[in-house]
């Protein structure tokens, strides 16, 4: 009964996709006669006209260049930042810890008015580096929390080792602290890239330029100028998921790995 209870569950997260992979295949005149689960006539040009015309290249490539950006810049400052609150003391470092931990109950949208009268004042309203900079930003509590937790249980004796070796705090944190961090690591890049792959709000908030609009906010741009032909978006959906599904698909293991290690470590 288990089984089958789980195989309704998949079978219910599946099916829209399935449906939009099927209507992308489509055309407008078969789209709501055709009801079989596989079309009698695939038309293969729809993935075409929404790659050319609904300008989707440029698009894809924005989203690209914004989720390895902020992916690469959340894992240096968090993982630097992290091992700074475990392994090192300052003044003020719990004080900036339960700070760090506190942002993590904001939600995203309740810093828009803030994040646009800062983005405002330093210039970088519809600008690249604003967004990203901003994305880094809704991406650090989460990230720090997790790699504190690999780096506190990281054995002190290690540390003292290279130390003796003559490696320095960054080298350690470089060549031990990043490596034994590993499968928190990936759980970052996977959460991460989820998120700035899928983020509408805040770039439809930041940018107004279709040359540095990401792929779900150029999704609406294009449904908005071809609502009426139903194949060409569903092509365009169908484009805008599956790079993501893929990643997940292949790295899912390691969320599960990298948030149960953090207990037997050690």
């Amino acid at each position: 009964m288990i089984h089958i209870f789980l195989m309704a569950v998949t079978l219910t997260c599946l099916f829209p996709l399935l449906w939009m992979l099927r209507c992308s295949f489509m055309t407008n005149d078969t789209i709501f006669v055709d009801q079989g689960l596989i079309p009698h006539h695939l038309d293969f040009t729809n993935f075409a006209s929404a790659w050319t015309k609904g300008n989707f290249g440029v698009y894809f490539i924005n989203s690209v260049i914004y989720t390895v950006s902020v992916v690469t810049g959340i894992v240096l400052i968090s993982s630097l930042a992290a091992y700074s609150f475990s392994r090192l003391n300052f003044p003020g470092k719990n004080i900036l810890f339960y700070l760090f931990v506190a942002a993590m109950m904001i939600p995203l949208p309740g810093s828009f008015v803030a994040l646009f009268v800062l983005m405002t004042k330093l210039h970088l309203i519809n600008t690249r580096f604003g967004y990203i900079l901003c994305m880094i930003n809704a991406g650090l509590s989460m990230s720090i929390l997790l790699l504190k937790t690999f780096f506190d249980k990281m054995p002190h004796e290690l540390e003292d080792a290279a130390r003796i070796d003559g490696c320095s705090r960054i080298g350690i944190w470089l060549h031990m602290a990043l490596p034994f961090a590993r499968p928190a690591i990936a759980v970052i890049v996977i959460f991460n890239s989820l998120n700035v792959w899928n983020e509408y709000i805040l770039a439809f908030l930041l940018l107004g330029d279709s040359n540095l609009m990401p792929l779900q906010r150029g999704l609406v741009v294009f449904q908005g100028a071809n609502s009426t032909d139903y194949p060409v978006l569903m092509a365009g959906l169908t484009m805008a998921a599956v790079p993501i599904i893929m990643v997940y698909l292949f790295m899912q293991k390691y969320i599960v790995k990298g948030l149960s290690s953090g207990e037997v470590i050690g």
